[in-house]
């Protein structure tokens, strides 16, 4: 094997339930407990409906089971129908560096096989710890969206090295997982591109999906190119160039799962800062006495939220929550975002389009040359009394510099299943996820995940 597989195959083999800081185990209950938030959230939407078909027409043994439903289906459909549902509102967890993505997107994935295997929660922790490790290894060194690839690729592999924890598989059989994931799942960027589809909150699962068939292939013994990073046309020729991965989560160096942001808001990442701005200046202006909206920010959140024409026009629910002009004209317009914001019918209001053409999104060098590490965002509002309003920051609320407390974020989980959950299931899942480490049985957490009448 190469070298970065070695080493990625080592660390992923060798880290241990005991390695982990008593914070970095906390953390991780938290981001579960905000993922399991989203899914129940995103339960109804049409791409789980679709995802949950697909699900019942399919059966594993062992088998696990369908977030929401319990309904049983094979490991590698109930891990994708479950991901959909997670990322459908966009609310899911952050993680910001060289390449921006959502680390728990790979949780549904480690959940379900662990679900059908019947581990403790201790195993589980451990397995989503090690995902967010690797994934977060390339992140911070690898950037795909400059070079037309999607962030999918980190997700399959830290996906693929938790589950191998998760199922004890040895060193060479983690090196094959990891191999047999990349070869045949280099994902394109056009699925975040222009006018976004359904498929922007799908592919991810379609990632981890992908890497459970990997390791279960690499665990009865099949190999799989022996150096698929460093090799003759691998992965360093034909997608990312060459990298040198960093250190790993322990002996002093804290955990990937600290530096993961949880989302206050249900919307791109990179507009948290902008919504949060924009709503300080909604205190001290009134929509009908604007003139013009000015937003400077970094390089990312320009180019991916703020500079193609679709987001100054947004049809699709998936287009909406990725267009920082319809996302200011909703707040300034309502005094906050939430679910609905993304509705049909307020996606369709045509007071909005006249908000959004007032918007100017532009690119600070300086921000940029701060960023991924700051958030950096101005904006200035002109009124039509020529009045100046400005309001700037750089981390928002979330961000692990920022970041939300359990209350908090048990907050927007109970909002999250206010309409779907009854108040006592709601209760008992905080309980149970905050008590995870203790759980004999990872099901015992999971027959509670389902919606009221199911």
């Amino acid at each position: 094997m190469d070298k970065t597989t070695e080493k990625l195959a080592s660390y992923a083999t060798s880290l241990r339930y005991e390695d982990l800081t008593p914070q970095a185990v906390h953390v991780t209950e938290k981001l579960l407990l905000d993922t399991i938030g989203c899914a129940i959230g995103g339960y109804h939407s049409e791409p789980g409906r679709i995802a949950r078909r697909l699900a019942t027409r399919s059966s594993s043994v062992p088998p696990a089971r369908v977030w929401g439903s319990g309904e049983l289906s094979s490991i590698e459909a109930a891990a994708f129908a479950n991901g959909v549902i997670v990322r459908y509102l966009d609310f899911n967890d952050t993680y910001m560096s060289q390449e921006v993505a959502h680390p728990s997107d790979m949780i549904p994935a480690i959940l379900a096989v662990a679900d059908a295997h019947h581990v403790n929660g201790r195993q589980a922790l451990l397995a989503i710890a090690t995902a967010y490790e690797v994934f977060a290894s390339f992140a911070d060194v690898c950037n795909l969206f400059n070079k037309g690839f999607d962030h999918g690729l980190y997700i399959a592999f830290g996906t693929a090295a938790g589950l191998g924890r998760l199922l004890e598989l040895d060193r060479e059989q983690m090196a094959n997982a990891i191999a047999l994931t990349c070869a045949p799942n280099v994902p394109i960027r056009q699925t975040r591109s222009g006018a976004l589809t359904m498929w922007k909150g799908c592919a991810a699962s379609a990632a981890a999906r992908a890497a459970i068939f990997a390791t279960e292939l690499a665990k009865e013994g099949m190999t799989g190119p022996s150096a698929v990073f460093e090799g003759r046309h691998g992965i360093w020729e034909q997608v990312t160039g060459r990298f040198e991965l960093g250190g790993f989560g322990g002996n002093g160096l804290p955990f990937a799962v600290e530096r993961s942001g949880i989302k206050y808001f249900p919307t791109e990442y990179n507009s948290l800062v902008p919504l949060e701005l924009i709503l300080k200046l909604r205190e001290k202006v009134s929509v009908d006495e604007v003139e013009s909206i000015h937003v400077e920010t970094y390089h990312f959140t320009y180019t991916e939220i703020g500079s193609e024409p679709e987001k100054w026009r947004p049809t699709t629910r998936e287009t909406a929550d990725h267009s920082l002009p319809y996302m200011l004209a909703v707040a300034l317009s309502d005094g906050g975002i939430s679910v609905e914001s993304f509705s049909e019918q307020r996606i369709r209001d045509p007071k909005l389009p006249l908000l959004m053409d007032r918007i100017r999104v532009s690119e600070n060098a300086e921000f940029t040359r701060k960023s991924p590490t700051s958030m950096d965002c101005r904006i200035e509002i002109r009124t039509k009394k020529g009045e100046r309003f400005i309001e700037a920051a750089s981390y928002p609320k979330g961000h692990a510099k920022n970041p939300m407390t359990d209350a908090e974020v048990e907050q927007k989980f109970r909002k999250l299943c206010e309409r779907n959950v009854s108040s006592d299931r709601c209760e008992s899942i905080v309980n149970a996820v905050w008590t995870l480490e203790g759980m004999h049985d990872i099901s015992e957490l999971l027959d509670l995940v389902r919606l009221q009448g199911k």
